[in-house]
């Protein structure tokens, strides 16, 4: 630690900036709900905690818990993906592209010919 006055500083002002952040959110996704949905929908308006609880949702559901950009596989796969030379990328390409090709058609595909 370098500057102990710089941490101190930024520990007294994190909660601040910390709850004012979640209030934002909370806010922001509140406001936009109650001036979108009711109108758009027919549902009924949501309150300050309950947009909170939504932004809450949605941040498990889609963005995980990690905090940083993307997955844990994802960041795996960027990483195998930069080790392999151009040969082993287009390999992997041609194996990609083969896989889907070869897949099966949906059942409600109707034949062309």
């Amino acid at each position: 630690m370098r500057n102990p006055k710089k941490w101190i500083a930024i520990a007294f002002f994190a909660p601040f900036a910390i709850a004012l952040f979640v209030w934002l959110g909370g806010e922001i996704v509140m406001r936009l709900w109650n001036w979108l949905a009711p109108e758009l929908f027919g549902w009924r308006q949501i309150t300050f905690w309950q947009a909170l609880g939504l932004l809450t949702l949605c941040r498990i559901l889609f963005g995980g818990l990690s905090g940083h950009g993307g997955s844990r596989s994802s960041r795996r796969m960027r990483e195998g993906w930069g080790k392999m030379t151009p040969e082993e990328r287009e390999k992997c390409r041609q194996a990609f592209q083969d896989r889907w090709r070869s897949a099966p058609p949906p059942p409600d595909a109707t034949p062309t010919a």
